[in-house]
C-alpha cells in the first residue's frame, strides 16, 4: 500500500497500460514494435491466449461461493503509478482484518488472479504483470495484499505469488524505463532470446538481422537466396 511520501499523480493522457509491463519484461523490442509502432501479428499461441482471457473476462459469469465473492473483468488505475488496466479475475474472501464491501456484510481480503495461457516462465513477465495489479488495487481499495496468484492454461494450475518489496520495487523500476522509451519515441533494437522462435512479432522484429545490417540490405540479400 503506498504512503505519502512515494506520491505523485500523472495525468491520465500519461498513463500506461498494465499489459505494457509484461510485454517489455519479455523483450523490450516487442513492447515497442506493439506500443509505439502499433504493430501486431497473431499466432497459434496468442489466439489461444485470447481465447483463455476471453473466459476469465466474461462478465455475464458472476459467482459467489460461501466466503467467497469473484469479480471479473475488473477495471483498475493508480494516479500515483500513472497506470491503467483490467484484472482477468479479482477474488473477496471473508476475513475480518479485511476491508467493506458495499451490498455485503463482514470484510473481505483482495487477491488478484491473471490467467495465463501456457505453463510458468522462466522470466518475471507475469509475475510484474500481477504485482502491478495489486499495487492498483491497493490504492484503490486502501488495503495491503501480500500475494496474488497466476493460473495457467497449459497445466491447469493455479500457483500463488508473494507480492514482495523487491518486485514491487522493480515494477516501478521498469515502469520508468517504459517512460523513458516512450519520451524518445524509441522502439529497443533487437535482443535475442529463447522465446523468439515462438514469438508472433518474429517477422515484423527480424530478429535475425545482424546488428551490421540495415533492414533493407537483410530482406535484399534473403530474397536473393
Amino acid at each position: 500500500m503506498c504512503t505519502c511520501d512515494e506520491f505523485h499523480e500523472y495525468k491520465e493522457e500519461d498513463y500506461l497500460q498494465i499489459a505494457e509491463i509484461q510485454h517489455y519484461q519479455f523483450c523490450p523490442r516487442q513492447w515497442g514494435l506493439i506500443y509505439l509502432e502499433y504493430q501486431w501479428a497473431e499466432n497459434v499461441l496468442t489466439v489461444e491466449g485470447t481465447i483463455l482471457h476471453q473466459k476469465a473476462h466474461d462478465p455475464q459469469i458472476k459467482e459467489k461461493r460461501g466466503k467467497r465473492i469473484v469479480v471479473r473483468s475488473m477495471r483498475v488505475s493508480s494516479p500515483r503509478l500513472g497506470v491503467t488496466g483490467m484484472c482477468d479475475v479479482v477474488e473477496f474472501i471473508r476475513d475480518e482484518t479485511g476491508i467493506s464491501i458495499p451490498k455485503y456484510q463482514g470484510k473481505y481480503r483482495v487477491l488478484p488472479v491473471e490467467y495465463k495461457r501456457g505453463r510458468p516462465k522462466e522470466g518475471n513477465e507475469d509475475i510484474f504483470q500481477l504485482t502491478l495489479e495489486a499495487m492498483c488495487l491497493e490504492d484503490m481499495l486502501v488495503t495491503s495484499i501480500p500475494e496474488g496468484c497466476l493460473y495457467y492454461g497449459e497445466i491447469h494450475h493455479r500457483t500463488a505469488v508473494p507480492l514482495t518489496r523487491e518486485s514491487r520495487t522493480q515494477v516501478k523500476k521498469v515502469l520508468q524505463e517504459i517512460r523513458e522509451f516512450r519520451n524518445r519515441k524509441y522502439t529497443p533494437r533487437v535482443k535475442r532470446r529463447r522465446g523468439c522462435k515462438n514469438c508472433s512479432m518474429k517477422n515484423l522484429c527480424l530478429p535475425e538481422l545482424p546488428r551490421t545490417e540495415s533492414a533493407r540490405e537483410y530482406l535484399a540479400r534473403r530474397l536473393s537466396e
